[in-house]
């Protein structure tokens, strides 16, 4: 069995917390005589005092913000919190808040908002008490990672965008002091990252420092003033020399600050396993995968689940012809007749009108991972566009992934169509409640994305044989990771348990399974957002397809959840009017 490391995953603009800190009240009346108007008004007021909470999240969530009444917002980065009571009062808020509507005087649609928003702040409620336990700088998606992409992606719309990027760049060192300030807590609390984490992050921060006059910072900034046509070339030249002297004065200098603090922490970490050997880390553990991956079932339920679908995928994997063999050769040749990432974006979008509903028409540019965060970025990843301008969309791709043939043609299908792009802007064309855009669930989104990229194999040009050799291939090496994520985090394996697991499914490389342990250790649950949210989605369709028989239609099934938007799986099966658990159940 081949193993590769493949974290893939969308941008989100939300760098200041955890979890969306919805403060109830503000002062705002919402009772009224019309249930479904006054409950429209609540989530309103949600949604524009957390999209103005910070300059980046309000930039990368709305193109024009005086249209939702927000204006003369301050610039800031927003800042992290350790303040667990404040977290746990924030969701008892939201819950709280909810209850004075009555949900069955609602409409389809506000219903369906509450029970979101009320799932939402109860699996926040679950996770308010290990604030301390979330990792914002781990290797892979931490900030350090994220925000550098984000800077470089500020669009510039406006002359008033130009100064307010620029003034937000003077606010980094105070975003990263209380960054740093989160993880000198963590560390006081005996929750700080393990020494060979930490040495990931301080390379990362590294490499970004060490980019010298090539930084992206710099070239994106040229770049992005190009789009506005009414600036002179005097004030271009003014405004580049501005934006040097902002990163160089306060951008770098916070970069090296963090990186010292982090030099200082490192050892400080108690704990080189999972997270259960922290104290109460197996409660912290079934809190936050229900949080991520939007599942009802436990860490035991769901563990039987992976290793029902692992046998049948090794099942499917021992009766396919060819083997190794047939997967070389399969990846030559679509390396030859799709090599160009446009080509098969093209492509895919074509095809996948036979299984999904017809998407809306937008635009899309493939970009490249700058060369000197290569090392430490992930494969690809989508970024999500503003919400009242859907229609201009960028993947990245990482070329020191080596990604050619098939891999590249399934990553443009999780990043693209059907995945990532295709999933956001169909959902953005039903003109849903704005506070929808606020509240991430990574089950649906990665698991949607994953379970469209194995679609996606039986798309590409090759034999049929080929696809199932490739895609159950896939699928199993997902569900060892999805095993191991829980086995580490949940059961406690150490790393000789760890090697002992794959090597009983031929992965005999130590090296190859300490880079996974490292990976898993870095961002608990990360693995089970794609893995479980695509098993999720398979037990779905296989739910409708029993219920349904003969009158099946994938098409219809796929368009429900696309409708339905981003969301718990029992919220979903809801929808595709499949039974839920009585826990469930609302009034």
């Amino acid at each position: 069995m081949r193993t590769k490391s493949n974290y893939r995953r969308k941008y989100i603009p939300l760098l200041c917390m955890f979890f969306l800190f919805f403060t109830v009240g503000c002062g705002i009346s919402f009772s009224s005589k019309n249930e479904n108007a006054a409950f429209q008004k609540f989530t309103n007021a949600l949604f524009c005092r957390q999209a103005a909470s910070d300059t980046i999240t309000l930039h990368y969530t709305l193109q024009n913000p005086q249209n939702y009444g927000i204006k003369n917002t301050p610039v800031t980065y927003g800042t992290f919190s350790t303040d667990t009571d404040a977290a746990m009062a924030s969701s008892e808020n939201g819950i709280h808040a909810l209850k004075r509507f009555s949900r069955s005087a609602l409409n389809a649609q506000n219903r369906l908002t509450y029970d979101i928003l009320m799932s939402y702040f109860e699996t926040n409620q679950a996770l308010a008490p290990y604030l301390l336990y979330h990792e914002p700088v781990n290797p892979t998606t931490g900030i350090q990672a994220q925000l550098p992409v984000l800077l470089s992606e500020y669009r510039f719309d406006t002359k008033e965008d130009i100064d307010i990027y620029l003034e937000l760049l003077s606010k980094t060192p105070a975003y990263f002091q209380s960054l740093a300030d989160f993880e000198k807590a963590k560390s006081d609390a005996g929750l700080f990252m393990s020494a060979s984490v930490a040495e990931d992050v301080i390379a990362q921060c590294s490499s970004f420092l060490e980019m010298g006059d090539a930084n992206y910072l710099y070239t994106t900034f040229t770049e992005r003033l190009g789009t506005l046509s009414d600036i002179s070339e005097t004030q271009k030249a003014s405004y580049i020399a501005k934006n040097k002297t902002q990163i160089d004065k306060y951008v770098l200098p916070a970069f090296e600050e963090f990186k010292k603090t982090m030099e200082h922490l490192k050892s400080t970490g108690k704990n080189t396993r999972g997270v259960c050997y922290f104290p109460n880390g197996r409660d912290y553990y079934e809190a936050l995968t229900a949080r991520i991956t939007g599942s009802s079932r436990s860490i035991k339920e769901l563990q039987k689940l992976t290793k029902q679908q692992l046998a049948m995928d090794l099942s499917s994997l021992q009766s396919a012809v060819g083997g190794e063999t047939s997967a070389k050769q399969t990846s030559a040749a679509i390396s030859e007749a799709l090599s160009d990432p446009d080509v098969i974006m093209n492509d895919l979008k074509s095809l996948c009108t036979a299984a999904f509903p017809k998407g809306p028409d937008v635009k899309n540019t493939i970009k490249y991972v700058p060369e000197a965060l290569e090392a430490h970025l992930s494969p690809a990843f989508y970024l999500i566009p503003a919400i009242d301008n859907s229609s201009d969309n960028v993947i990245y791709i990482n070329r020191a992934q080596t990604m050619q043939g098939i891999e590249l043609y399934t990553t443009l299908a999780h990043e693209g169509y059907p995945g990532h792009l295709y999933q956001t802007t169909y959902f953005a064309a039903t003109n849903p409640d704005p506070v929808r855009s606020m509240i991430s669930f990574g089950g649906y989104t990665e698991g949607w994305a994953t379970y469209t990229e194995m679609m996606s194999f039986y798309m590409a040009p090759i034999s049929r044989q080929q696809a199932l050799l490739l895609q159950k291939n896939k699928s199993a090496i997902l569900g060892l990771y999805a095993l191991a994520d829980m086995g580490v985090h949940y059961d406690g394996w150490t790393l000789e348990k760890t090697c002992e697991f794959f090597r009983n499914y031929g992965v005999s490389d130590k090296n190859v399974v300490q880079n996974i342990y490292t990976l898993i250790l870095s961002d608990p649950g990360n693995y089970l957002q794609y893995y479980i949210g695509y098993l999720e989605f398979l037990e779905l369709k296989r739910e409708c397809a029993a219920k349904d028989g003969k009158d099946f239609s994938q098409k219809k099934f796929h368009k429900t959840i696309l409708e339905t938007g981003p969301a718990p799986f029992d919220i979903l099966k809801k929808q595709l009017g499949l039974k839920v658990h009585a826990a469930f159940m609302r009034a």
